[in-house]
């Protein structure tokens, strides 16, 4: 799990209904969160305990989530973890951050990535180091244990990544689109313009000019030599 950490100052952001209760909601991210995250021992000793969390979800949301935990107890750690390695890191149409999507490696990614952190910190929290701050396993995370509201709207307006993501997973025939499916079934279903974002970018792809993550690197909040890489970038 990851370190959150304590911070000052709250803003009650504007975001969409949701049907699912909040309750049910968060256990359904959590377990999404850790699924999606890189398979550990602590998760594989906890997968009995996550089976009977989504045996008590509704059947949308529970259902493909005791998919993807099936299927890990019978493939193994070890297994697990090359298959995670070929499917999230070496396939960039499953890459788990969400900003990548829309974006790509474009300079406009490191505006997006202050404005994940920045959300988090108007809700009174700082998220550690361990993880860019778009990567859908902290999102959901944050959701789960911190501030649903915020959490619902970085996931409503990044939901093109999510479909994206989701139907990469599918395509590959890929276990942890089980997890995918869980998150959808807590979403509202897509509207006009999100479809057409979709569309948009499955034919032209990410942004690609203007390569370079330098609004995130030197920001001073997020990194903690800004001064060194300010430097490197020649800003």
């Amino acid at each position: 799990m990851r370190r959150w950490l304590p911070g000052i100052g709250r803003r009650a952001p504007k975001v969409p209904a949701r049907e699912l209760p909040d309750d049910q909601l968060r256990v359904t991210w959590q377990a999404v969160s850790l699924l999606l995250d890189y398979p550990s021992v602590k998760l594989f000793r906890n997968l009995t305990r996550l089976r009977d969390a989504a045996g008590r979800l509704p059947a949308p949301a529970g259902e493909p989530l005791i998919g993807v935990i099936d299927h890990l107890e019978k493939q193994g750690l070890e297994a697990s973890r090359r298959a995670y390695v070929e499917t999230f890191d070496h396939t960039r149409k499953c890459a788990l951050h969400l900003t990548y999507y829309a974006h790509g490696d474009s300079r406009k990614r490191g505006v997006a990535l202050v404005q994940f952190k920045q959300a988090y910190r108007r809700a009174g929290m700082e998220v550690s180091d361990e993880e860019l701050p778009d990567h859908l396993s902290v999102v959901l995370e944050f959701g789960a244990l911190g501030d649903l509201d915020v959490a619902w709207d970085l996931v409503n307006r990044h939901r093109a990544g999510v479909e994206l993501l989701a139907m990469a997973l599918e395509h590959r025939g890929s276990p942890w689109h089980g997890a995918l499916a869980a998150l959808r079934a807590t979403l509202p279903a897509i509207d006009g313009e999100q479809a057409e974002t979709v569309a948009k970018l499955l034919r032209d792809g990410p942004e690609t000019e203007d390569v370079g993550l330098e609004p995130y690197g030197i920001d001073p909040f997020l990194n903690p030599r800004p001064d060194e890489d300010a430097e490197l970038l020649g800003v």
